[in-house]
């Protein structure tokens, strides 16, 4: 069981996010904290993956939508494999210790690590790489305070062994809930929620953070090239505003309709402290942008997160 779940006031999350807790007595409080810089996130259910050997990002950089030539030690850096089609299969975390014997280190949603440990093993062939499953050794956090301005700081690794010192040492604990509401606020994608499988960057406003536009070929490049460079991907990420009155959350993964059309579907959802029930949603490009949308029932404005004409991560000030 995870030590941080007996923490006073602890409550477990739901579904991938149970082994966690959802907050710890109250999620506003827990947001504005956060906010300010303070305490810390246990994202000890999401897996870890190590990666050594002198090629590790001579592999990852073949293979994955990243500049990892270049990676400095310590940097913190995203990336995606993708299908052949450009579709997101995997989405990647984490940071290498540089030198020809560091090693890459990062996490992924809960239960996603054996799908890119099987992948990349079958792709290194002849390649001095070792990867391996981590999860069992080292959990993930999240600490406002090690946020340095990036798309991927905050995030950290602790020994297993040691995560309850870790806690008393950077609390006070906030939960997921807390967390996902700072993150739906930020326009920030959750791989295989906020996604499906059709999903392709241009789409979920990863390009210039987990997608580098002037490396070499990977496998999904010509997709993400000519979506970059025609603009118009077929569907973008956008954040809702949630009508407030009905005292529930749209279930995820729920269709979004406008009118009677069904025109995308609803990922993460919310309560922020300060802007209300929010979430985020993947819906088709040529839906009018002051459009009122139905998310599960409930009446949604839209705020812009990817740009229907160019696909780029754009974040206009539309609150003032």
């Amino acid at each position: 069981m995870n030590p941080l779940l007996s923490l006073p006031g602890a409550v477990s999350g739901d579904g991938v996010d149970a082994p966690v807790a959802a907050h710890y007595g109250s999620f506003n409080n827990e947001q504005r904290t956060l906010e300010a810089g303070d305490g810390f996130v246990d994202l000890s259910h999401r897996d870890v993956v190590r990666i050594s050997g002198p090629d590790r990002l001579t592999l990852l950089h073949s293979l994955t939508t990243q500049h990892q030539e270049v990676l400095a030690s310590g940097q913190p850096t995203g990336f995606l494999v993708l299908s052949p089609q450009g579709h997101v299969e995997h989405a990647v975390f984490g940071s290498d210790s540089g030198g020809e014997e560091g090693v890459f280190t990062g996490h992924l949603e809960p239960g996603a690590g054996a799908g890119l440990i099987d992948f990349l093993t079958r792709m290194r062939f002849m390649m001095r790489v070792e990867i391996e499953d981590a999860t069992s050794e080292l959990a993930v956090t999240w600490r406002p305070a090690k946020q340095a301005g990036g798309a991927f700081d905050g995030y950290e690794f602790v020994p297993r062994d040691r995560i309850g010192a870790y806690a008393e040492a950077a609390g006070p604990a906030a939960g997921l809930w807390a967390f996902e509401a700072l993150r739906i606020a930020r326009g920030e994608a959750r791989f295989g929620i906020d996604t499906d499988h059709r999903t392709i960057p241009n789409e979920a406003g990863w390009i210039g953070s987990a997608v580098h536009l002037d490396k070499g070929c990977y496998r999904g490049q010509e997709t993400v090239a000519r979506v970059h460079t025609l603009g118009r991907p077929p569907r973008r990420l956008t954040m809702l505003h949630l009508d407030g009155s009905d005292n529930r959350l749209p279930a995820q993964g729920s269709e979004l309709l406008h009118g009677d059309k069904v025109v995308g579907f609803v990922g993460t959802s919310a309560r922020h402290y300060e802007l209300g029930p929010i979430a985020l949603a993947m819906v088709k490009r040529n839906v009018p942008l002051d459009a009122t949308l139905n998310a599960d029932g409930i009446p949604a404005a839209q705020e812009v997160v990817v740009d229907p004409e160019i696909g780029l991560h754009v974040r206009p000030n539309l609150r003032g």
